[in-house]
């Protein structure tokens, strides 16, 4: 699946928005990529999690698939399906990722952490930390969308299904086309 297959994805679920937004980050950016829409689709879903999947290096060795709440959870599912392995989510009932719902790692296991989009790596890097925590070793992470243009550092080796050069801004520096039009956000964590 080349780049333009991709975005053709996001095309056709409506899931390629322009305008003024607030991502997780509290960064600003003129474009935003509303994952939920494109992996309501479970064909499109399945798609996507398939072409990444096909992107990692065989030798990982992968045993589970972890990837963080809210905007995570469809497309580690996916890529849990598309691996042949189990897949977990994590939450923040009080601001810190962690397991629950009767979710473990046995200690040593292989993890993939698998995002929908990673702008700045926070989220990531958060998630990574608790599968550490939980006594997992996460040996990559994922995502379907590297809004970083390849400078998020994650820690661990990243295979993103596409890398997208977006500009962000902080909220104190906009541009005068974004000051200029209202700004939402439609992320699932408040900033």
């Amino acid at each position: 699946m080349t780049d333009e297959d991709v975005l053709d994805e996001f095309r056709a679920a409506e899931a390629l928005l322009e305008g003024h937004f607030i991502l997780s980050s509290g960064l600003r950016s003129s474009r935003y990529l509303q994952c939920a829409r494109v992996l309501s689709d479970p064909k499109r879903a399945a798609r996507l999690a398939e072409a990444l999947v096909a992107k990692l290096p065989a030798d990982l060795n992968i045993d589970i698939v972890v990837s963080p709440a809210m905007g995570g959870v469809i497309a580690g599912h996916e890529m849990g399906r598309a691996l042949g392995v189990e897949a977990l989510f994590l939450e923040r009932p009080d601001g810190v990722f962690e397991l629950r719902r009767g979710f473990r790692l046995i200690p040593g296991q292989r993890v993939l952490m698998m995002e929908d989009v990673v702008t700045t790596g926070l989220s990531s890097r958060e998630a990574i930390a608790a599968i550490g925590r939980a006594g997992g070793i996460v040996v990559a992470g994922a995502a379907l969308v590297d809004r970083s243009d390849g400078n998020a550092d994650l820690g661990v080796p990243f295979y993103p299904l596409i890398r997208l050069s977006v500009p962000t801004y902080a909220a104190d520096s906009l541009p005068p086309e974004l000051s200029a039009i209202p700004a939402i956000k439609p992320g699932s964590r408040a900033a």
